[in-house]
C-alpha cells in the first residue's frame, strides 16, 4: 500500500479494532510507577516501552541521562532516511513524550488504575501515558497498512524521563533530535478537544534576604528585620506581571525567621515566571536583577531563570495545524486549536523554528490531580490522527 492511499477513514477503522489493546498497553504502562525523581523507578518504564518500541521493528537506543532514568530513542521507516536523508523527498518526523509522572511510588494504593464506565482513571494515564500508548499504536497502524514499504519518511519516537522536574537530562538529546525535522509532533494532553498550537515558557525565581538579628524586645533597634525586607520586595515582584502581553509573576513559596522574639536575619521566597513572548525572557529577568533593597542595611540575593522558552505560534505549526484540522475533516470532526499556560518539551522544538505541534494525546482531565482520567472513546480517532499526519507528512 503506497502512502498516498492510506485514507483516513481506513486508519480510523483500524485504530477500532485494536482499542482493546491500546487501552491494555496504556494500563501497563500506568502500572508502573515512574516518578521524575526515581531513576529506577522511570528506567523501568522506559524498559518496558523499548520492548514495544522493537516489536513493533524500532530501532531502539537508550540513551543514559544521569540523574534521570534515561532517554528512549526508536527509529522507524527506511534507515537511510532516518540516517542520511539523502534526497529531497525524504523527511524525518519526531513524535516526542515522557514517561516520568508527577506521582510517588506508592500511589497506585490509593488510586489504582480503573475503568469506570468509558473512563481510565490513574495516575499517569492523562499526562502522559496515554500519549504514549497512542503514538506506538499509531505506529502500529503504519506497520499494518504497509506504509514503510514505500515511505520517504523516517519517524523518531523520542521519550523521556524528566519532562516533569523540567528536562534538565533530557534537552540536550530533545534539540538534537529535532534539529533538521521536518515536523515535532508532542503527544501530551489535549487542551479540551483542541491540539496545543502554542505554549507559555516558563521560569522559576528566588530572592534571599540577609538582614541582621537582634532580640526583639532588648536590641530591636540593632536588627534589621529581613522578613519585613522581602515582604517589601514582594510587593515589587508582583508588579511585574504584564497580563496583556500573556507575562505572569508569582510567588509560591516563602519562608524566613526562628523564633518570635527574634529580629530575623534571613528570609527567602521563591515564584513562577510565565511568558508568551521569547523577547520577555531578557525583559523580565532584567526587571528582577534590577532589584535593589529598600533597607539599605539589608542584602539581596535575587537568582531568576527562565527554563522552557515560550511556543509561539509559528507559521510552521500553523500549517501543521491546518493539515490536521482538514484530515479531521474526513472524520466529521471539527478539530480546534488553543494555547495554554502550561509548557512541554515542545516548547524547546519550537523555539528551535521546527514546526511543533502539541496537544495531540488523550482527552481528560485532571492532569497531577487525584481524580486524573481520560476519555477512552476519543482514543481511535485521535489515534487515527496521528498516524495520518505521519502519513501525509
Amino acid at each position: 500500500m503506497k502512502n498516498e492511499s492510506l485514507p483516513v477513514r481506513a486508519l480510523l477503522a483500524g485504530a477500532r479494532k485494536l482499542m482493546d489493546e491500546e487501552v491494555a498497553l496504556l494500563k501497563k504502562l500506568a502500572l508502573i510507577e515512574s516518578p521524575s525523581d526515581d531513576a529506577r523507578a522511570t528506567k523501568a518504564c522506559l524498559e518496558f516501552a523499548a520492548t514495544e518500541a522493537r516489536k513493533l521493528g524500532g530501532r531502539v537506543k537508550v540513551h543514559k541521562a544521569p540523574p534521570s532514568g534515561g532517554i528512549l530513542s526508536a527509529e522507524f521507516g527506511p534507515r537511510r532516511v532516518a540516517k542520511h536523508l539523502d534526497n529531497q523527498a525524504a523527511k524525518r518526523i519526531v513524535l516526542l513524550g515522557h514517561l516520568d509522572t508527577v506521582w510517588p511510588i506508592g500511589t497506585l494504593k490509593s488510586m489504582p488504575v480503573k475503568q469506570v464506565g468509558r473512563k481510565l482513571h490513574g495516575p499517569g494515564v492523562y499526562d502522559m501515558k496515554a500519549g504514549v500508548a497512542m503514538a506506538l499504536t499509531a505506529l502500529r497502524l503504519l506497520n499494518e497498512a504497509e506504509y514503510w514499504r514505500d515511505s520517504e519518511c523516517a519517524v523518531e519516537l523520542l521519550l523521556s524521563t524528566d519532562e516533569e522536574i523540567g528536562s534538565h537530562a533530557s534537552r540536550a538529546l530533545i534539540e538534537e533530535k529535532a534539529r533538521g525535522a521536518a515536523a515535532v509532533y508532542v503527544l501530551e494532553p489535549a487542551q479540551g478537544l483542541a491540539y496545543k498550537t502554542a505554549r507559555k515558557g516558563t521560569g522559576n525565581w528566588r530572592i534571599d534576604v540577609h538582614g541582621r538579628a537582634a532580640h526583639a524586645g532588648v536590641d530591636f533597634e540593632k536588627g534589621r528585620n529581613a522578613i519585613n525586607e522581602l515582604a517589601r520586595q514582594l510587593e515589587r515582584v508582583a508588579e511585574f506581571t504584564e497580563l496583556k502581553r500573556g507575562l505572569t509573576v508569582s510567588a509560591g513559596l516563602i519562608g524566613g525567621g526562628g523564633k518570635t522574639n527574634v529580629v530575623p536575619a534571613h528570609a527567602w521566597a521563591e515564584g513562577d515566571i510565565r511568558i508568551s513572548k521569547k523577547a520577555d525572557a531578557a525583559r523580565i529577568l532584567a526587571k528582577f536583577r534590577k532589584l535593589k533593597p529598600i533597607d539599605k542595611d539589608c542584602l539581596l540575593e535575587v537568582a531568576p531563570e527562565i527554563n522552557r522558552p515560550p511556543m509561539e505560534r509559528t507559521r510552521g505549526t500553523v500549517k501543521l495545524f491546518e493539515r490536521a484540522r482538514e484530515l479531521a475533516r474526513e472524520l466529521d470532526w471539527d478539530l480546534t486549536e488553543a494555547a495554554t499556560g502550561g509548557a512541554s518539551d515542545g516548547n524547546f522544538t519550537s523555539a528551535l523554528g521546527v514546526a511543533t505541534l502539541d496537544g495531540m494525546g488523550a482527552v481528560g482531565l485532571g492532569a497531577h490531580a487525584v481524580h486524573e482520567q481520560i476519555e477512552l472513546d476519543e482514543l481511535p480517532r485521535r489515534t487515527a490522527l496521528v498516524a495520518a499526519l505521519i502519513a501525509a507528512q
